[in-house]
């Protein structure tokens, strides 16, 4: 009695530390669309977990590019006016009868003050009354030079000025060149910095934190270099500036690597979205390279000075044209992105490996994740077929590729057949005895008799085979 309860307590204990220890269970049950979605083609489920690529992008490029550019108009464009205070008042209060919100006039003491702050980017433009002159900065934002004259021209008759106005060109551009080398030469940086993360963030996943900044590093270096010797020497866009621009585009191809390498950590394959969105769809139109900020929307206004396309062409403007506000702002936003993506990368690598470990003691997967395994086994098998079909197959041993001898291949064809034919031999033998205690052989024969099985047309389904092989190999 005692040993009886000894071995139920004991067998009870021994259940107690297997479960106690038990640190996997069985996945939970996948829905229905999961399983709709398994059983359609390997490739085809692959194709089908892309699709939200297209998707994404079309509505953004129609949300931060169409959208903006449609209703871009003046929006408090700062001008300096030269002049007494009462003067700028009055131009003030003609510009808000005209087109209200369009202009905002902000007095200067003197001529000096005005061409400073235009070359700087602190103002669009400066009007001086007493000279009757519009002071621009062309290469600074060859649009605003353009636009400026038309939308304060026609509020100079407040202050009894009917003439056009004399237009004192601070930067012009140089010839051929219309201003826009700057804006798509930092769209090139940005693809630069950011595909190469992304293509880290969704393939190296298990690579370790110094292996991840190498990569993006050694991308950086080439992609710069590449774009630099393009633009000056063979192009000629920018003359004379060969080694700053390699390195400037360097720099900021790897800050913006490291901060999307950091976010790849939390989104996986997603990454793309974070990083189109810092550095294309919200960072082209924030830049100012295009049309000047203060003609976009107020959102793209609001984050124009933290997106990485506005530091860049305040830099390339000031290298390549001497005037902006200079590189402060740009290397200060350099700083930013580097030092996030560092810290993102520091706690980004431990998360994700906490994730993966809960979902693999989840039992959970993606539908990606089984797509590709599906889709690697598919074509493992795939390859085999396509090479059988031509003589060929892969020697195990050490993946080589070898031409099937012709009497080899018969040989394989009817292993073949008589793999098929054991398999129908075991289910008919089943049936037989099912049915009577017949017994099929492995040749197909019936050992003994027995009442009829309906296994006569399965002995002349083999006797069809054997033909078959035979006509095979007398070919």
């Amino acid at each position: 009695m005692d040993t009886t309860e000894h071995s139920e307590h004991s067998e009870a204990s021994s259940a107690d530390q297997h479960t106690d220890h038990l640190v996997y269970a069985m996945p939970p049950k996948k829905s229905a669309y999961r399983r709709w979605y398994g059983a359609q083609h390997p490739n085809v489920q692959m194709v089908l977990s892309q699709l939200w690529m297209p998707v994404f992008m079309l509505i953004m490029f129609i949300l931060c590019y169409v959208a903006p550019f449609q209703h871009a108009a003046p929006r408090d464009a700062p001008i300096g006016v030269v002049g007494t205070v009462e003067e700028t008042r009055t131009l003030q209060a003609a510009a808000d009868r005209g087109e209200p919100g369009a202009i905002a006039f902000e007095n200067l003491p003197d001529y000096a003050t005005a061409t400073r702050q235009v070359s700087d980017g602190d103002l669009a433009a400066a009007y001086d009354v007493d000279s009757h002159t519009l002071i621009t900065a062309s290469a600074l934002q060859a649009q605003a030079a353009n636009i400026i004259p038309k939308i304060v021209t026609p509020v100079l008759p407040a202050l009894e000025q009917d003439e056009t106005p004399t237009v004192d060109d601070l930067a012009p551009l140089p010839a051929h060149d219309i201003g826009m080398t700057p804006m798509y030469l930092m769209i090139a940086w940005c693809i630069s910095g950011y595909l190469a993360a992304m293509f880290v963030g969704l393939m190296g996943g298990p690579l370790g934190r110094r292996v991840r900044f190498f990569i993006i590093a050694c991308t950086a270096v080439l992609l710069s270099f590449l774009s630099a010797l393009l633009v000056d020497p063979i192009l000629g866009a920018i003359t004379g500036h060969f080694w700053a621009l390699w390195g400037l585009g360097f720099i900021w191809a790897f800050a913006i690597g490291a901060a999307v390498n950091g976010v790849s950590y939390f989104v996986g394959r997603f990454v793309a979205v974070p990083a189109m969105l810092m550095c294309i769809f919200l960072s082209m139109p924030a830049s100012g390279g295009a049309l000047p900020i203060w003609m976009m929307p107020r959102f793209f206004e609001w984050i124009s000075r933290g997106v990485v396309g506005n530091g860049i062409t305040e830099m390339l403007k000031k290298l390549v044209y001497g005037v902006g506000p200079g590189y402060t702002h740009g290397w200060i936003l350099i700083a930013c992105y580097i030092l996030a993506g560092v810290l993102l990368s520091l706690v980004g690598k431990p998360f994700r490996e906490r994730r993966l470990i809960r979902r693999i003691l989840r039992g959970r997967t993606t539908m990606f994740q089984d797509a590709q395994k599906a889709a690697g086994r598919h074509g493992a098998v795939e390859q085999k077929k396509v090479l059988a079909a031509h003589g060929l197959e892969i020697r195990e041993s050490d993946g080589a590729v070898m031409r099937i001898p012709a009497e080899a291949h018969h040989h394989g064809l009817r292993e073949k057949v008589d793999e098929v034919a054991t398999h129908i031999d075991e289910a008919a033998s089943e049936k037989a005895q099912h049915h009577g205690g017949a017994v099929v052989s492995a040749d197909g024969t019936l050992l003994k008799d027995a009442p009829v099985t309906g296994l006569e047309a399965t002995q002349g389904d083999f006797e069809d085979l054997r033909s078959q092989t035979r006509r095979d190999n007398d070919g």
